[in-house]
């Protein structure tokens, strides 16, 4: 299957606690379905002290199912959903909302 979301690609929350966060995509992890959003999806870790970093509470990005993200469309600015056509004999994203391009 195509992968409609791709590193780089800005995204909104559409459920959960952080529903209505937007970001940008950091890591995606196709095999387990699965995005890290900057901004969104943050927990707190506790590190241990080594001698090149200092220990304590620090905030971590976690991992978000790719079917609670929609991509930002590009002219309109809300949440949308993705398709692909053929232009130029090559293979392109859209924005179903506005028909927008996607990839650039």
């Amino acid at each position: 299957m195509a992968a409609k979301l791709k590193t780089g690609d800005k995204v909104v929350v559409t459920t959960g606690r952080d529903k209505g966060v937007q970001g940008e995509i950091v890591s995606v992890d196709p095999k387990s379905r699965r995005a890290v959003v900057s901004g969104a999806n943050l927990a707190i870790r506790h590190v241990k002290q080594t001698p090149t970093s200092q220990g304590g509470r620090q905030t971590k990005e976690m991992p978000i199912d790719l079917s609670n993200l929609m991509l930002l469309d590009p002219d309109k600015g809300g949440p949308t959903r993705v398709g692909f056509r053929f232009e130029d004999g090559k293979k392109v994203r859209f924005a179903k909302k506005s028909g927008a391009k996607i990839d650039v």
